[in-house]
């Protein structure tokens, strides 16, 4: 009825515009991010990485990677101990060369471990958690790649295929870090040791390093996502982690260069804490690197700017198609059949003129007043 149309104005004949603003500076804001891939694409992988829950997938990566860190620590002090009983000093170099890869507590972690007393006890402590945990932070992270590109569950290795896939990775992992050790060595660690090299090897051995992490993020990513996934899909994400893992690295090694000393005053628990952060950080840049290749290759944005808020917005076909993804990756077998419909929120339902016919009469009365 016409007695019940806004015109704008509030009580006492003031306008009501000022609610109005935000909706159109949001609606301004959607159109241009939805038009421009700058803006556009970051918003869209942030969009899923929070639909994938990338932070506690990043978390359960820590959380194994932690348990494995102590384990294979001491794994490495034991054969190390076997393989060069007369040359304690060779032993030490590398050593500290390995705590190198951890520039935020690598010296806490130096000053608090040691040659562990029996070398028999110490070999079979290390071999079960270093297992443990890896395979662990393995699998945790093949969940993760499996998650984020929306992999349906049937389609995934079974569990005794994903765990063969972990140990390849393992494997491969081990020569990456006796490279990536090596080169520490002639970069980032050599100050530790009062070496002191030219620019020129610095740069060079930098660059070793991020290859070499741009290779193993390369054979990790392959490994532990699903192989329908196309090798082609993957690379700009290995390319993006390894340089993140670089750059982090790079960082951490001017930090504890500003604030050298001040780490050791909290001692272990310092350590311990500072080790998970630094786990996190990497994962979460590992997380990350996985959501840009699939939203780049999926072609999943722009996205609606409002979409994790409310359900009173108009979809985009990226996240109709991200939607999609996210109810079929639960098919757990191949003759199950998942359908997604979206259907537009039906719009208000008119006033009854039965049961409010009083009360628009009195309206009426009021304005004619």
């Amino acid at each position: 009825m016409a007695a019940l149309e806004d015109d704008g104005r509030g009580p006492g004949g003031t306008t009501r515009e000022a609610p109005k603003r935000p909706h159109r500076l949001i609606d301004a804001v959607d159109r241009y991010q939805r038009t421009h891939r700058w803006l556009g694409f970051p918003i869209a992988v942030i969009y899923k990485y929070a639909d994938d829950q990338g932070g506690y997938l990043a978390a359960l990566i820590t959380y194994y990677g932690f348990l494995s860190i102590f384990p294979l620590l001491l794994l490495l002090l034991t054969v190390l101990g076997f393989v060069l009983v007369g040359d304690a000093h060779l032993r030490d170099s590398l050593v500290n060369s390995a705590l190198a890869q951890f520039p935020v507590v690598g010296a806490s972690l130096r000053s608090s471990i040691h040659a562990p007393a029996s070398s028999n006890t110490g070999l079979a402590i290390g071999i079960v958690g270093t297992l443990y945990g890896s395979i662990g932070a393995a699998q945790a992270t093949q969940h993760a790649f499996n998650k984020v590109w929306a992999v349906p569950r049937n389609e995934r290795p079974n569990p005794l295929k994903s765990r063969l896939r972990s140990l390849i990775l393992l494997g491969a992992l081990g020569v990456g870090v006796l490279i990536t050790t090596i080169a520490s060595g002639l970069t980032t660690g050599a100050g530790s040791y009062g070496a002191t090299i030219g620019t020129g090897v610095k740069i060079v051995g930098i660059l070793v390093v991020a290859v070499a992490n741009v290779g193993l993020f390369m054979f990790a990513f392959r490994v532990l996502t699903a192989s329908e996934i196309p090798t082609r899909c993957l690379r700009l994400g290995a390319v993006i982690a390894g340089l993140g893992w670089e750059v982090v690295q790079l960082i951490g090694t001017y930090y504890v260069s500003r604030l050298k000393g001040t780490q050791e005053a909290y001692g272990v628990f310092g350590a311990v804490l500072g080790l998970i952060a630094w786990i996190y950080l990497l994962a979460l840049i590992t997380v990350m690197a996985a959501e840009i290749n699939v939203v780049s290759q999926r072609r999943l944005w722009p996205r609606s700017l409002l979409t994790p808020f409310t359900d009173n917005v108009s979809l985009t076909h990226a996240d109709e198609r991200s939607y999609t993804s996210y109810a079929e990756t639960e098919r757990h077998k191949g003759f199950e059949t998942v359908d997604v419909d979206f259907v537009p929120p039906p719009p208000p339902p008119p006033p009854k003129a039965g049961a409010n016919a009083e009360a628009d009469a009195e309206v009426e009365v009021a304005e004619d007043r």
